[in-house]
């Protein structure tokens, strides 16, 4: 077994997302929140989390509910909630779906409305300075230039042209004191397969939707229009991490792709997409 296939290296992993959640939580107290999609990554960080503070997660944790989501992470949400005792806000943009604003309008203006804005509207008025959010840097090309702790402006704007230096475990904020929020990323550093076998090795719950039937399974979620399932016979967490031993396909190549090529995903994280 080699170093990244041990248990001492999902320890490390843990350890460090853990200082990393600690840290947020001791700048930021009633003024952070942990943004939650119910995926696999989200999930993880929720697990790590309630294990940062023995069993109890001191800060609120937010679903952004576009109202396009799977059927199946309504009730997977509503599970969890009761049995981790989540703090839970359901973030809506009320008057983009009084509209109705949908994915087939295009995938920019309803990601923008259905998200970006929902995420504008819950942070006014809940007064939220930090989010904790569980992207990696090895999803998107984009998130590759993001940092652990990374400063959004007070329109919701990323400089993705100037991130703040972060050197070992010395995390800065980009322009402290802007009137703006800050995202704190303790997966960043993470791969798809890491996520996968700590979701193993802690027995965390997982959407079904992740699972293959019939011959296919989805291998990124979100709203269920804007995402497409992918051929695997991958039926359990084990198999799911032997496929991504041999695989060649990039994780998000189920998500639509207008969304996903890098100048849109880069022109909706700059202006405040998660």
């Amino acid at each position: 077994m080699t170093k990244e296939n041990g248990a001492a290296y999902l320890k490390e992993r843990e350890t460090k997302s853990i200082y990393i959640i600690r840290e947020a939580y001791y700048r930021y107290r009633d003024k952070l929140a942990l943004l939650w999609s119910m995926g696999k990554d989200s999930t993880a960080l929720l697990h790590l989390s309630q294990k940062a503070f023995f069993g109890r997660i001191p800060f609120p944790v937010i679903h952004i509910d576009t109202s396009f989501k799977f059927k199946q992470i309504y009730s997977f949400r509503d599970r969890l909630t009761k049995e981790y005792g989540i703090n839970l806000i359901i973030a809506r943009n009320e008057p983009a779906l009084k509209k109705h604003i949908c994915p087939e309008q295009g995938r920019y203006r309803c990601c923008q409305a259905l998200k970006t804005q929902a995420l504008k509207i819950v942070t006014k008025k809940y007064g939220l300075k930090a989010f904790l959010v569980a992207i990696r840097r090895d999803e998107h090309l984009i998130r590759a230039k993001e940092r652990v702790f990374s400063a959004r402006d007070e329109n919701f704007r990323w400089n993705w042209q100037n991130p703040s230096l972060e050197m070992w475990s010395e995390y800065s904020e980009a322009n402290p004191g802007v009137s703006g929020h800050l995202r704190v990323h303790p997966l960043l550093d993470w791969r798809e397969i890491d996520v996968w076998r700590y979701t193993k090795a802690e027995r965390i719950p997982i959407l079904d939707l992740y699972f293959a039937k019939n011959g296919r399974r989805y291998r990124s979620v979100g709203c269920q229009s804007c995402c497409q399932a992918i051929p695997s016979t991958a039926s359990d967490i084990g198999k799911i991490i032997a496929e991504l031993g041999k695989t060649k396909i990039a994780e998000r190549s189920g998500r639509c792709q207008d969304k996903e090529k890098a100048y849109m995903m880069q022109k909706l994280r700059s202006l405040g997409y998660m």
